[in-house]
């Protein structure tokens, strides 16, 4: 793993990209022991240095239920799930859903989905405000208070090598993603504060 890590522009973020050989990591996992827990069991070696080295850990994950993407749920804690801002987008959430509860059972207990993102929201829109709405009336809390806007910036930013942050961090993109952010850490702290809580004492 330490191979793989890339340094980036922004201090304390390293990243590690994937490449065209992930490709098949789905034909090759299929016949490995403990296929399922390969990516889990790379974070937790003590060689890998992993929970010492970085308070958070985000993996990107494609929208298709592979070998490679059930090893990142699980890997994880929690599922931060962005959800596009048109209806038929909608209609996989629910599917999402009921797989993270089949991983959780099954493979993982800790796998919850800590929030929704809605992203590329058009509020010039009447269709991408109706889809805004209709998440938030049926998942209530669990969907993030910031939206990501349709930005020119943020969709410039991949071709120049560049998150938008670096390309461009006054723009309405990065200036929603910046919030995003903020929101997420919050909603952590508080998740792990009603953990503490819970917790049984000696």
């Amino acid at each position: 793993m330490g191979e793989c890590v890339r340094a980036t522009q922004i201090p304390g973020l390293e990243v590690m990209p994937a490449s065209v050989q992930l490709a098949g990591a789905e034909i090759e996992l299929i016949d490995m022991e403990r296929r399922e827990h390969r990516l889990a069991d790379a974070l937790a070696a003590p060689e890998s240095d992993a929970r010492q080295r970085w308070n958070i850990v985000l993996i990107d994950c494609p929208p298709s239920l592979g070998l490679v993407t059930l090893n990142a749920l699980v890997a994880v804690d929690a599922v931060l799930v962005p959800l596009q801002a048109e209806f038929l987008a909608l209609e996989g959430i629910g599917a999402l859903g009921n797989t993270i509860e089949r991983v959780r059972k099954r493979l993982n207990p800790r796998l919850h989905i800590i929030g929704i993102v809605l992203t590329m929201v058009d509020r010039r829109m009447s269709l991408s405000q109706q889809v805004v709405a209709d998440v938030r009336a049926h998942y209530g809390d669990l969907v993030f208070g910031t939206t990501i806007p349709r930005n020119v910036r943020i969709a410039e930013a991949p071709s120049h090598g560049m998150p938008v942050l670096i390309y461009d961090n006054a723009c309405a993109g990065s200036q929603a993603y910046i919030l995003l952010a903020s929101e997420f850490i919050r909603r952590r702290r508080t998740a792990a504060e009603q953990a503490s809580v819970h917790e049984p004492t000696s």
